[in-house]
C-alpha cells in the first residue's frame, strides 16, 4: 500500500497524468461497460480470461448460432394478442362467475371483466389466431411457436424484468445473454459477443443489471449499441492520439497487466478492463461498419419500416440485430418500450390506445427480421424469442386498462428449430392464470437453452460454494416445442 501511494504522487510522465493516460490508451472506451476480453493474443495469463469468449462446442448438435431477443417492456396483454377468450367478451362488464379468483389467481385489485375488443383471425396452414394488433406478423403464424401458459413469480416491473432476464427476482445474477455467451463463445473477436439496444425513448427499468453478467466476468455482460452515429459512446480515440500511439499505449498496458497478474492472477476485474481496452481498439474500425444501414438495400429498408416515422426506430434496430448475428455476435437484446407510462407496454389506463402505438411500432419490423432471416438463409440458425416482463389482467382497470399479471402470459419463439404454427399451453377460459401445461419462467429458459444447444442443466457456474444454473433446481424440456 506505502509503495502503490508512493507511486501515485510521482509526477505525470511525458506532461500527462495518470487518469489521461487511462483515457487516451483505452481510446476513449472508460465510459463503456467492461463487456468482452481478447481471446485470440494470449493476452493474458490465465486459462479463465484467456479463453472466455473464444468460440466453445455446444451440448447438442444444433444449427443454432445467435438468439434475438425482441423484449417489450412493460407487460403486454396476452387476451390481445395470443390468447383470444370468447369467455371474457361473453362476460364483459361482469364479475368472472363460478369461482372465487381472489383465492385461486391472487389477482389485485380484480375489477370487472374487460372483453377484448381485437379480432383473432386464424392465420396460415396451421390456423394459429393471432390478434388484428399484428397483420403483418400473422403472415409468420407458421414459423411461430406461442407459449400461452407461462408464468412468473413477481407483480413488480422491477423484479418482473430481473427474473425475465436473469431467472432471479433480485439483483446479481447473470443475463440470459451472459449465460449464452458463457456456454457458447463469440464467433467474432471484433464485436462485442452481447449487445443490447435500448428504446430511443429511454432504458426499462433496473437498467444495467438486465443485461449484467452478475458474478461472471465482466467480459460476458451486454454492450449497449446506439443504430445511428457513434454505435459505443466514447468509443473513438481523441484527435491527436494515432493508431499507432494507441497500440503503444496498449502495449505498455499490456506488460504492466501481466506482471500485475503474475502475483493476482484472481483480479478478473483488471483482466475485463485491459482487455476491454483492447477489443475497443478492434471496435474502432469494425463497429462502425456494422451500424452502417446505408450499405442496405432500399428494399431492404422498406422492410423493416425505415421509411415510415412509425416503424423508423425500431426498425433500425430490427436491421441491426440481423447484421450482427450476421457479423457473429452471439446475442441481441431489442428492446421496444423506454422510460415511463405510455412509452412502455404498461397498459393501465387504455390497453387499446397503449398496444395499438407500440404494435404499430412493432409489428411491421418484427416480420421483416422474420423473412429477412428466412430470405438469408439465417432462420434456422437464429433463434428470435418474443417477451415481456409478465402479461395483464383479463379485468379493466381505470375503464379501459389492464393491471400487471404474471400468473398466465404469452411469449413466443422462431427459428433455431422451434416448431411453428402451434400454441403451446393453455390459460384458463379469461385469461387469469396458466392451467394447461403451465411453463415457469425457468422452463422458458431452458427451451431457450436447448434450442442454442445448450443442456440448461450441464451449464453451470461455480459461485459462493456452489454451482448457478439460469433454471436455478428447475427446467422442463418441450418436446413438442424443440423436437426430440
Amino acid at each position: 500500500m506505502k509503495n502503490q501511494t508512493r507511486l501515485m504522487r510521482m509526477n505525470p510522465p511525458c506532461g500527462e497524468t495518470r487518469r489521461e493516460f487511462l483515457w487516451e490508451a483505452g481510446g476513449g472506451f472508460a465510459g463503456m461497460a467492461l463487456t468482452s476480453m481478447l481471446s485470440a493474443d494470449g493476452f493474458f495469463g490465465t486459462a479463465r480470461a484467456d479463453d472466455s469468449l473464444r468460440p466453445k462446442a455446444s451440448h447438442e448438435a444444433r444449427p443454432t448460432k445467435a438468439c434475438i431477443c425482441l423484449f417489450m417492456y412493460g407487460g403486454p396483454s396476452q387476451v390481445d394478442l395470443f390468447d383470444p377468450k370468447p369467455m371474457l367478451t361473453k362476460y364483459h362488464g361482469k364479475t368472472m362467475p363460478g369461482i372465487d379468483k381472489d383465492h385461486l389467481f391472487k389477482v389485485r385489485n380484480p375489477g370487472k371483466l374487460l372483453g377484448s375488443s381485437r379480432q383473432f383471425l386464424q392465420h396460415g396452414e396451421s390456423g394459429l389466431p393471432i390478434s388484428d394488433l399484428f397483420p403483418n406478423l400473422s403472415r409468420h403464424a407458421d414459423d411461430i411457436a406461442v407459449l400461452r401458459s407461462c408464468y412468473a413469480d413477481s407483480f413488480a416491473h422491477g423484479s418482473g424484468m430481473l427474473q425475465m432476464n436473469t431467472g432471479m427476482v433480485r439483483q446479481g445474477y447473470p443475463s440470459l445473454g451472459s449465460w449464452a455467451v458463457y456456454g457458447l463463445g463469440s464467433e467474432n473477436q471484433n464485436l462485442p459477443g452481447y449487445v443490447v439496444m435500448l428504446d430511443h425513448r429511454g432504458g426499462p427499468i433496473n437498467g444495467p443489471p438486465n443485461w449484467s453478467s452478475g458474478f461472471m466476468p465482466a467480459s460476458f455482460q451486454g454492450t449497449q449499441f446506439r443504430t445511428s452515429g457513434e454505435p459505443i459512446l466514447n468509443l473513438q480515440p481523441p484527435a491527436r492520439v494515432t493508431v499507432a500511439q494507441q497500440r503503444q499505449q496498449l502495449d505498455l498496458l499490456k506488460r504492466f497487466n501481466q506482471k500485475y497478474s503474475a502475483t493476482s492472477p484472481e483480479n478478473t476485474d483488471l483482466q475485463a478492463r485491459i482487455a476491454s481496452y483492447e477489443l475497443a481498439f478492434r471496435m474502432q474500425a469494425h463497429a462502425p461498419e456494422a451500424v452502417d444501414l446505408s450499405q442496405e438495400s432500399r428494399q431492404t429498408h422498406k422492410l423493416y419500416g425505415l421509411d415510415n416515422p412509425r416503424t423508423e426506430k425500431f426498425g433500425r434496430r430490427c436491421l441491426l440485430a440481423r447484421r450482427l448475428v450476421e457479423r457473429g455476435v452471439r446475442f441481441v437484446q431489442v428492446y421496444s418500450g423506454g422510460g415511463h407510462g405510455t412509452d412502455t407496454w404498461d397498459a393501465h389506463g387504455d390497453v387499446n390506445k397503449n398496444h395499438e402505438k407500440h404494435c404499430g411500432a412493432t409489428d411491421l419490423p418484427m416480420a421483416g427480421l422474420l423473412t429477412d432471416l428466412k430470405q438469408r438463409g439465417l432462420l434456422d440458425e437464429t433463434l428470435i424469442f418474443w417477451t415481456g416482463e409478465f402479461g395483464r389482467t383479463p379485468t379493466g382497470q381505470s375503464g379501459k386498462g389492464r393491471d400487471h399479471s404474471p400468473r398466465g402470459f404469452s411469449t413466443w419463439m422462431a427459428g433455431a428449430g422451434a416448431r411453428g404454427g402451434q400454441a403451446i399451453g393453455a390459460t384458463d377460459d379469461f385469461g387469469f392464470a396458466a392451467v394447461e401445461n403451465k411453463l415457469h419462467v425457468h422452463d422458458v429458459h431452458a427451451n431457450m437453452l436447448h434450442l442454442m444447444g445448450l443442456d440448461h442443466e450441464k451449464l453451470t457456474y461455480f459461485h459462493a460454494g456452489r454451482e448457478h444454473r439460469l433454471t436455478d433446481v428447475s427446467g422442463r424440456i418441450l418436446p413438442e416445442l424443440v423436437g426430440g
